[in-house]
């Protein structure tokens, strides 16, 4: 089998691809900083943070498969990356309290030998409860906003804060399963048929 290489320091993304490969692949976390970019939307901004991502991995490899991702929160327009600070995750809490968000994501699938690249992202619509002072204190201090695009994990304790989706639920995770699946099969990587 080719080898695969996960460019992501994230402990979900990690888990999500072991889901449908197994332990087929490694990991090598990029060195890119995803800093703003003027002038792009969240969705181009997504896939142009995980193509970087996948090309600066990708030089420290002669061949095989680079998988990246990006994933941000978008809440009426403003782009939610990861809280780096209990105030700032407090911030973004009490923005999406109540309102419907997008999750987004992009995602990269890049092909070392022969050039091949596909970039994809999804959105899924996420409903927030209504939250409240003592209750956002409450999750912040659990430590868990913090690193968690838009301050909240839907696989943690943050399920309790979501009313309910509408698209991938793995999207919300950080990675969309049901599209790289169908980016993988296009490059030749046939999941069932991976053990």
């Amino acid at each position: 089998m080719r080898r695969i290489v996960l460019a992501s320091a994230s402990p979900r993304r990690k888990e999500l691809l072991k889901q449908i490969i197994g332990d087929n692949f490694e990991v090598y976390v990029s060195s890119y900083d995803e800093a703003p970019q003027v002038g792009m939307d969240a969705t181009e901004l997504v896939v142009h943070h995980s193509l970087s991502k996948a090309r600066d991995v990708a030089g420290q490899f002669g061949s095989g498969i680079i998988i990246s991702a990006d994933t941000v929160v978008l809440c009426e327009g403003e782009v939610l990356g990861k809280p780096h600070s209990s105030e700032i995750a407090k911030e973004m809490l009490s923005a999406i309290s109540g309102k419907v968000v997008q999750a987004i994501t992009g995602v990269t699938v890049l092909d070392i030998d022969s050039g091949k690249k596909v970039s994809i992202s999804e959105i899924t619509d996420v409903k927030m409860k209504k939250m409240y002072p003592d209750e956002i204190e409450s999750y912040v201090s659990s430590g868990e906003p913090l690193d968690k695009a838009g301050a909240f994990a839907i696989q943690g304790k943050g399920a309790i804060l979501v009313e309910c989706i509408r698209g991938d639920f793995f999207n919300v995770v950080g990675l969309p399963l049901f599209k790289l699946g169908l980016v993988l099969e296009s490059m030749g990587i046939h999941i069932f048929a991976i053990e």
